[in-house]
């Protein structure tokens, strides 16, 4: 089955925020689109209210005048539900409530024509549970849509036990042609995005609560080291606390406790204060007016140092070599297991341990451990970490140095795999479980993860780039660092090491 024809009209039930972006997204596509909302007249302001939003898009010159025109009268606003029989698509985005989704759709079934695929846009609730109590529940399926629909690529085309595979290919081919960039999932707890991003948001929490830096110090390291377009604070206090600690809470449930989703305290106190973000003008941040945002901190060295010797191969982080060499630093290059020597200082790119361990163990005096960056030859901060023993002339010399590359340098407590590193490998984790279990292919996880949450690369390409074995080494040492079943590595990731191969093979 290919997409859907251009002549088939679609129904939106829900006039809210998202249910008119989805419209909008079915109108702008060519289709005849019928809204329909149980409050009174929300269907027509729904409509008034993409009229002016692509009035807009005309007055910037991103849009013509005719386009608007067009869409707009595609955009037909209905006040009963028998107005959809002759739907060839009907996608409800109401409230997230089971019952009241699954009474919605028992009263479509029996009232459309057999060829009419039922869609729900819900981001939590499971399409097997919504379809069970349906006479046909092969033709109900998942189409989840990103906020704001009609900006958002990502589209997760979700599969219940029953639903057919041919509908969600139309599915799947209908959401392209509409310019979007549509993923297939199984309805499992979270889908693809909701699932796998909960470490974005859970490690940079517990680096909070553990003390390892401050809000702003974190943030600015996943922007600035990490090339995430927002930190973890700024993003919930974005999406609104209250809703971001609710997926964490269903996921945790749905999951039967398991420690990977575990919810926050820290999120939890300021759900229970009212602080929910921006919305509420206070979450990690304060949004009212006059209020200047905290800095993030830095430590600053006025050492002098020109030359540095390389041991052996540094990893990912080989690109700092020819920043380095480009300011002027004389690159010395030697055998050895992959550290940075200058002064007295040897720096090491993290393997999930513990600055003051790891020099124990390997015999590495004055150690500072360096944090991931997405680029190193790009980046413009990084972490480091160090023991509480180590030289402070060394200490000095190390920052030097990465403040001789262009870095601004923030140093966090002696945390086990520091900030961007620990984050992006919980990340790939998460993701390689998912594919471990059928989710959703590894093509598919990566594209939802870089078009759903705008990530600078999917998270198993990312695994691949660092080298499995390292990230798989990084997670043991977590594990064995908290002695907790949290960090244990995916059993795809033991795999594909043992195997030699990537996580896209």
């Amino acid at each position: 089955m290919t997409a859907l024809n251009i002549n088939a009209q679609i129904a939106v039930i829900g006039a809210g925020a998202m249910g008119a972006g989805i419209a909008q997204v079915a109108a702008q596509a060519g289709h005849p689109v019928l809204l329909l909302d149980n409050r009174p007249g929300a269907a027509a302001q729904a409509i008034a209210g993409i009229d002016r939003q692509l009035g807009k898009r005309v007055e910037k010159g991103k849009l013509s005048a005719q386009a608007r025109v067009t869409t707009v009268a595609r955009l037909q606003a209905v006040d009963n539900i028998e107005a959809l029989a002759d739907c060839a698509l009907i996608i409800e985005a109401i409230v997230e409530n089971l019952e009241v989704k699954r009474e919605l759709f028992r009263q479509l079934e029996s009232l459309c024509g057999e060829h009419c695929i039922l869609a729900s846009n819900t981001s939590s609730l499971s399409i097997t549970s919504i379809a069970a109590q349906l006479d046909h529940p092969q033709r109900m399926l998942g189409l989840h849509f990103f906020n704001p629909a009609p900006v958002m690529a990502l589209v997760e085309i979700v599969s219940g036990l029953a639903s057919d595979p041919a509908l969600a290919a139309c599915l799947y081919d209908t959401a392209k042609s509409w310019g979007k960039k549509p993923v297939h999932t199984r309805s499992t707890p979270g889908f693809i995005v909701n699932r796998v991003a909960r470490p974005f948001y859970a490690e940079n929490l517990r680096l909070l609560q553990e003390g390892a830096a401050d809000v702003p110090t974190l943030d600015a390291l996943m922007r600035e080291a990490g090339g995430f377009a927002m930190g973890a604070f700024e993003l919930t206090d974005l999406i609104g606390h209250d809703v971001n600690y609710a997926v964490t809470c269903s996921v945790f449930d749905a999951y039967y406790g398991d420690t990977r989703f575990l919810p926050s305290l820290i999120q939890k106190e300021l759900v229970d204060a009212g602080r929910l973000g921006r919305k509420s003008g206070q979450g990690f941040y304060s949004y009212a007016d006059g209020i200047t945002r905290a800095q993030p901190t830095e430590v600053n060295s006025r050492a002098v140092v020109d030359t540095c010797v390389v041991e052996g191969d540094l990893g990912v982080a080989n690109a700092l070599l020819a920043r380095l060499r480009e300011r002027g630093v004389e690159v010395i290059q030697r055998d050895g297991h992959g550290v940075l020597r200058v002064g007295d200082a040897v720096l090491a790119l993290s393997d999930g341990r513990m600055a003051c361990q790891r020099a124990r163990e390997d015999g590495l005096d004055n150690l500072i451990l360096l944090d991931l960056a997405f680029d190193y030859g790009q980046a413009s901060r990084i972490a480091i970490s160090c023991g509480a023993d180590i030289d402070p002339n060394a200490m000095q010399q190390g920052i030097a140095l990465l403040q001789r590359a262009g870095f601004s340098v923030s140093q966090l407590s002696d945390s086990p795999a520091l900030a961007v590193l620990r984050t992006v490998a919980m990340l790939a984790n998460e993701a390689a479980d998912a594919v471990l279990q059928g989710v959703a292919c590894a093509a598919d996880v990566d594209l939802a993860m870089r078009a759903g949450v705008n990530y600078p690369q999917g998270p198993l390409a990312w695994a691949d780039t660092i080298g499995l074995a390292h990230v798989l080494r990084v997670l043991e040492n977590l594990q064995a660092g908290y002695g907790e079943e949290r960090y244990r590595p995916s059993l795809l990731l033991r795999r594909r090491v043992a195997e030699g191969r990537t996580l896209h093979d």
